[in-house]
């Protein structure tokens, strides 16, 4: 499997934890105002990302290409600074307003970064030469 692929998968366990953890104290805390930032979580975070692993799982010339290693950055970059601030944004804190719009923007760039890996031909494998008969 490639690295990018691998990478995904255990970046979209980290998020599927922190979902879980996430509704576990809504539930024990019977506050539920971060419903928002735990759908984000488990769709932006734990889903997509393992979808995107499964792509450069299935497509691994596009994983080794720089586009591919980008796009994984912007996209986890994004998401990692979107969740927590929109759970204090939710929770009352108006001051975390522009990092979740800021984050949000990182974000769609690394989903249109994706599209791109889709999008392009990866290059060719190198045929081996014909040997001489």
């Amino acid at each position: 499997m490639p690295r990018l692929a691998n990478l995904y998968f255990k970046t979209a366990i980290c998020f599927l934890i922190l979902g879980i953890i996430m509704g576990l104290q809504m539930s024990i805390s019977h506050d539920h105002a971060a419903g928002g930032a735990h759908a984000h979580n488990n769709l932006l975070g734990w889903v997509t990302m393992a979808i995107f692993g499964g792509y450069y799982a299935l497509n691994p010339a596009k994983a080794e290409t720089r586009l591919a290693q980008l796009q994984y950055w912007v996209y986890t970059a994004g998401v990692t600074v979107m969740i927590p601030s929109l759970y204090l944004l939710l929770g009352g804190n108006a001051a975390m307003e522009p990092l979740v719009a800021i984050s949000s923007i990182v974000t769609f760039a690394g989903v249109l970064l994706f599209a791109g890996v889709i999008f392009t031909r990866p290059k060719p494998i190198a045929e081996p030469a014909a040997v001489p008969g």
